[in-house]
């Protein structure tokens, strides 16, 4: 029996659907969106969460909350075209859609409130109520008001005390936004932090564990369904097979972790063939036709990285034979001659590109990006605590959305190396000739 005809998408796909944003970073956007996730799902529906803005630690521990991957949604890096083509693939499939906010709600250019409003997303406010009363409605009234045409649905309280400081809290808000209840201060579902964040989510023993109590101590309320949204579809840039057949292999450990799933689902279809590798582990690369080292954690596995000898000496071959690497951020301290991890440790790395590279006890950069390369103008973000000193010349240099000097890009052989952190979709042939593939 013959197979019928695909079934085309509908052309409009409606879900029930929640930016959940805060009005500062700190206050549980993560761990809320986390539980609420596993509350849905296992209750039975398909949840489909998204972050909004870069970011590579909290959309670990999502993904693990909601069990799908969690693509990034922004503006400036992604563009309205591609958020909106990931937004209604999920509506097509999913009973829920969350999108994790970033930093405060209207904080950043694009901001959360700006995703918000061009998608019809209805907002939910979390809030840390730990150390107000009353004042918790004001803050929510600001957040409700503060931008005519943004729909605040609700609001729950975080790491509140006792049902008498909740019944405050739930007392305080303004008429038309909906109490979704309140999350108690509970040590068993604090998520761990380090200097860029939370602690990667597979570094985290207990972490469904985590998962599943921050769910239980949600009221039932949070389990009824937000608004439906009406999501349209949108080109998503994939790419027309110009790494067709190529074999690239990527880093993936503990120390190299920082993947846009985006972007591995651009190469594939691209038509590359993608092979995981660990430097920690392994003794070998697998048989590839280009390496891509992206960011992470290697300040902290110094000994472990400097100690795998026969992974060195292949990475150095591979690059004495020609073939192309792309070292970001943390790949590029990986590639570095030095790595001072700024606390009186330092190893021998890679020394494929000439420079120490140091951990600062303070933020370097973070941001937004665009690079101009050949093929295209890249985008990207940048966030790291070390200084790069080399002598190296830089190839090309980023600049921020509002025309600052950004990262420098590095080229030595076949090495390209920067502190950005890429978004391939967002410049399809720029991001084929990182990987070697010259035009026709």
């Amino acid at each position: 029996m013959s197979a019928g005809p695909a079934i085309a998408p509908p052309a409009v796909a409606r879900c029930p659907a929640l930016m959940v944003s805060a009005p500062a970073s700190g206050q549980g956007k993560t761990l809320v969106t986390a539980a609420l996730a596993r509350r849905h799902r296992a209750a039975g529906r398909r949840v489909r969460v998204f972050k909004c803005g870069p970011d590579f630690l909290d959309p670990m521990v999502l993904e693990v909350a909601s069990g799908a991957p969690v693509h990034q949604l922004d503006l400036f890096m992604c563009g309205e075209d591609a958020c909106r083509a990931l937004l209604h693939e999920a509506a097509v499939e999913a009973d829920l859609i969350l999108v994790e906010g970033v930093m405060g709600l209207f904080d950043g250019d694009p901001s959360a409130a700006d995703l918000a409003e061009r998608f019809g997303l209805p907002v939910l406010a979390v809030l840390d109520g730990s150390a107000m009363a009353q004042t918790f409605g004001a803050l929510v009234h600001g957040l409700a008001s503060y931008r005519p045409g943004l729909h605040l649905h609700g609001a729950i309280a975080n790491r509140v005390g006792t049902e008498r400081h909740a019944t405050l809290l739930a007392g305080s808000l303004p008429p038309g936004v909906a109490w979704l209840g309140a999350l108690p201060r509970h040590p068993d579902v604090v998520l761990p932090e380090r200097h860029l964040g939370l602690v990667q989510a597979g570094e985290v023993p207990d972490l469904d564990a985590r998962l599943d109590r921050a769910a239980s101590l949600l009221p039932a309320d949070c389990l009824t369904l937000p608004p439906e949204v009406a999501f349209s579809p949108g080109r998503d840039g994939a790419p027309a097979g110009g790494l067709e057949g190529r074999r690239i292999a990527i880093a993936r450990d503990e120390a190299f972790a920082f993947v846009y799933p985006a972007n591995l689902r651009w190469l594939q279809r691209s038509g590359a063939r993608l092979a995981f590798f660990s430097p920690l582990h392994d003794a070998r690369l697998p048989d590839c036709d280009a390496l891509w080292l992206p960011g992470g954690y290697p300040e902290l596995h110094l000994e472990a990285l400097a100690g795998n000898a026969t992974m060195l000496a292949a990475i150095r071959a591979h690059h004495a034979a020609g073939k192309p690497i792309l070292a970001e951020c943390g790949g590029l301290l990986y590639a570095c001659s030095t790595l001072d991890d700024g606390r009186g440790r330092r190893a021998e790395m890679l020394g494929i590109l000439q420079g120490t590279a140091t951990m600062q006890p303070r933020l370097a950069a973070l941001g937004m990006q665009e690079i101009a390369l050949e093929g295209g103008a890249l985008r990207g973000h940048t966030f790291h605590y070390s200084r790069l000193a080399t002598q190296v010349a830089p190839a090309a240099q980023a600049v921020t959305p509002d025309g600052r000097p950004g990262e420098a890009l590095y080229r030595e052989g076949s090495l390209t190396a920067s502190y950005m952190h890429f978004y391939f979709p967002s410049a399809p042939r720029a991001a084929e000739r990182l990987f070697g593939v010259r035009p026709a």
